[in-house]
C-alpha cells in the first residue's frame, strides 16, 4: 500500500518531523479549551494578528482575531475580494473528552478526601481509572479575580486519580458490560489522606487539611468551587510512538490535531483572493451548543463586524457572505486498527499514512445527523488537492450500522454554505491517549493551506 512516506525526500521528511514537534508543543500546552485559545492567540500575535476592536476600515492582508469568552476563537485574513463574495473557512473544535469537577465536589470518607466529578463527552469510563490525572482550569472569585489552575504537569507536582477495583475482588465487576464496569457517579477522584492537626474532636480533618492547602496555595475557599471550571485530564507530554517515530500519542488529538493544523495553515495566509478564516469552537463533544459552541451567533456576529467596515452594511450582505463561503469541517476520523478490523468496511476505512481524510458524510445508521456534502463541492476539493499534490483519502466512520459520530459540519451547512468534513485519522479516539500519523498531520496542514489559497 502506497503511503505518504513513499513520496517524502530527506528534506521533506525533516519538515514533517519538525512540524510534529510544534504540534506536540501545542498539545502539551492546550489541554483545555481555554488553554487552546490562549496558545492560539499567542501564535497568532506572533504572526501579526490583532484583536478586532473598534476597527473602522480593513484592507486586503489585514489579520484579525475575535475572542469569545476565552473559550472559542475566530481568526480572519482579509482577502482581496469583498467578504460578501464568500470566505474560505477552516473550522475545528478545541474541546476534548475529559472529567469535570462538580460544583460541590469535596467530601471525606473514612480518612480519604475525594472529588465528585461529571464526565464530559463520550468516553469509555473504565479507561479513566488508575491513571495519573492533572487538574486544569480556572477559579472565578466573587471579587472578580480569576485564578488559573494547573496541578500535575510538573514532575514534582502532586496528581489525583480515580481508583479501580483490584482484580482479586473484581469477580462481580467483570461480569458487567463495558458501559457499566464503572458507573458515572463512581468516577470520584482521590485527592488527599492527611488530616489537619487538631486538639479538638473535629470531623473531616482530612478535608480541612486539603482546604487549608487550597487556601494557602491558591487563595481558594470551598465555596469557590461553585464558580470554578476544573477539568481532570491525563498528565504528561505527548510522545513519539513507534520505534521509527512515525506517530504521535497524546491527549486531545480529537480535535486539537485539526485545530493546530488549521491554525498553522491560516497563519501563513497572506493577502488571499477570498478572505481566509479559521474557527476554533468549544462544546462540540456535547452538541456544539451554548454561547461558545458552533451553534452560537459568535461567528456570524464576527463576520457582520467585518462587513460593517466595508460600508453600507445590511443583513443581506451577511447572508450572501455565508452562502458564498466554502468550509472544511476539520475534525478527526477513525483510523483503521488491525486489532479491530471488523468495525470497518475496508474500501472506505481511513488508513495511517494515506493523507488527510475526507468524509462526504458522517452521522449514524441512515446518515442521521449528517451534512452529506454536495458532489459538486467534493469535485472541487479533489481538484484543489490534486493540483497541490496533497495526499488524501475519502473515508467513512466505520461500517454502516456499527455506530457513527458527528462534527460541526452540519451547523455551518445550515447557514447555506458548502461544507465537507476533512481531518486526520486517529486510533483510540476519545481515550485518554490517542494516536495519529505524523505523515497525515503534515498532509492535513498542506491540504488546509491549499484550500485557503485555491478554493474559489
Amino acid at each position: 500500500m502506497k503511503t505518504v512516506w513513499d513520496k517524502y525526500d530527506a528534506k521533506t521528511l525533516k519538515s514533517v518531523m519538525a512540524f510534529s514537534e510544534d504540534y506536540k508543543d501545542f498539545l502539551d500546552n492546550a489541554k483545555t479549551e481555554r488553554e487552546a485559545v490562549n496558545k492560539s492567540i499567542a501564535l497568532a500575535k506572533k504572526a501579526g494578528f490583532k484583536e478586532f476592536k473598534n476597527v473602522k476600515k480593513v484592507k486586503a492582508g489585514d489579520k484579525f482575531y475575535f475572542n469569545n469568552r476565552g473559550k472559542s476563537l475566530a481568526l480572519f485574513v482579509i482577502g482581496k475580494k469583498p467578504i460578501e463574495e464568500g470566505m474560505n473557512i477552516l473550522g475545528a473544535h478545541i474541546d476534548s473528552p475529559r472529567i469535570d469537577v462538580k460544583q460541590n465536589p469535596l467530601y471525606e470518607d473514612n480518612g480519604l478526601v475525594l472529588m465528585d466529578t461529571h464526565y464530559y463527552g463520550g468516553i469509555k469510563k473504565y479507561q479513566w481509572t488508575a491513571r495519573p490525572l492533572a487538574i486544569h482550569g480556572v477559579v472565578c472569585k466573587k471579587d472578580g479575580t480569576t485564578i488559573d489552575i494547573c496541578i500535575g504537569e510538573k514532575e514534582d507536582d502532586p496528581i489525583v486519580e480515580i481508583s479501580d477495583l483490584l482484580i482479586h475482588l473484581a469477580k462481580d465487576q467483570l461480569t458487567k458490560p463495558g458501559s457499566n464496569v464503572v458507573e458515572g457517579e463512581d468516577l470520584n477522584a482521590l485527592a488527599g489522606s492527611m488530616p489537619a492537626k487538631s486538639k479538638k474532636d473535629e470531623k473531616d480533618l482530612v478535608k480541612k487539611n486539603l482546604l487549608d492547602i487550597l487556601k494557602k496555595d491558591y487563595d481558594m475557599d470551598e465555596d469557590d468551587f461553585i464558580s470554578a471550571e476544573l477539568e481532570l485530564v491525563p498528565c504528561g507530554k505527548a510522545r513519539d510512538l513507534g520505534l521509527d517515530r512515525s506517530m504521535v500519542m497524546g491527549y486531545g488529538h480529537d480535535d486539537r490535531i485539526c485545530a493546530f493544523t488549521s491554525l498553522a495553515a491560516l497563519l501563513e495566509s497572506e493577502k488571499p483572493e477570498r478572505t481566509s478564516v479559521c474557527i476554533l469552537t468549544d462544546k462540540e463533544e456535547i452538541g456544539s451548543i451554548g454561547s461558545t459552541g458552533a451553534q452560537s451567533a459568535f461567528f456570524e456576529n464576527a463576520v457582520a463586524e467585518l462587513i460593517n467596515t466595508e460600508g453600507n452594511y445590511n443583513d443581506l450582505k451577511l447572508r450572501h457572505a455565508l452562502e458564498n463561503s466554502r468550509m472544511l469541517s476539520s475534525d478527526v476520523s477513525a483510523a483503521y486498527d488491525p486489532n479491530y478490523p471488523q468495525v470497518n468496511e475496508a474500501k472506505s476505512a481511513a488508513y495511517f499514512g494515506k493523507g488527510i481524510s475526507f468524509n462526504k458524510f458522517t452521522g449514524s445508521r441512515g446518515k442521521s445527523g449528517s451534512n452529506d456534502a454536495p458532489a459538486e463541492f467534493v469535485a472541487k476539493i479533489r481538484k484543489v488537492m490534486d493540483d497541490n499534490d496533497v495526499s488524501f483519502q475519502f473515508t467513512e466512520l466505520g461500517r454502516v450500522d456499527q455506530g457513527g459520530g458527528g462534527t460541526i459540519a452540519y451547523v455551518l451547512a445550515n447557514k447555506n454554505m458548502d461544507v465537507v468534513d476533512a481531518g486526520i485519522a486517529v486510533q483510540n479516539m476519545h481515550a485518554p491517549y490517542e494516536t495519529a500519523s505524523k505523515g497525515d498531520i503534515y498532509e492535513a496542514y498542506r491540504a488546509y493551506k491549499a484550500f485557503l489559497k485555491d478554493m474559489d
